[in-house]
């Protein structure tokens, strides 16, 4: 039986680094870590999801949504809740090495 590391294994499965599957893949994994991170915050502050909704005017069950689903969820609706838990956010944007053609 062949042994593989995490990084073939995932080329295998998912595609290679910079495929279209395998962007998705990384661009839904990151977004649902930003629900994780949401979450641990808010238990760490020791609110409810109700009490963190009261904070940004949205219903418990959309914070219950965006702690599981960031799917369709805007930068500002998760700037507003980083806000009201008090946490900093920082966004890194990486320019990669390709050239911008204009039509």
């Amino acid at each position: 039986m062949k042994s593989y590391s995490l990084d073939e294994a995932q080329d295998l499965l998912i595609g290679k680094v910079g495929t279209p599957r395998r962007d998705q893949f990384e661009f839904e994994l990151k977004l649902e870590l930003i629900g994780e991170m949401i979450k641990t915050a808010r238990k760490e502050r020791q609110l409810t999801q109700e009490q963190l909704g009261e904070l940004i005017g949205v219903q418990k069950s959309q914070i219950s949504k965006l702690e599981s689903n960031t799917k369709n969820v805007t930068i500002e609706t998760i700037l507003k809740v980083f806000e009201a838990l008090k946490a900093k956010v920082n966004f890194k944007v990486e320019l990669m090495d390709t050239e911008v053609k204009i039509a």
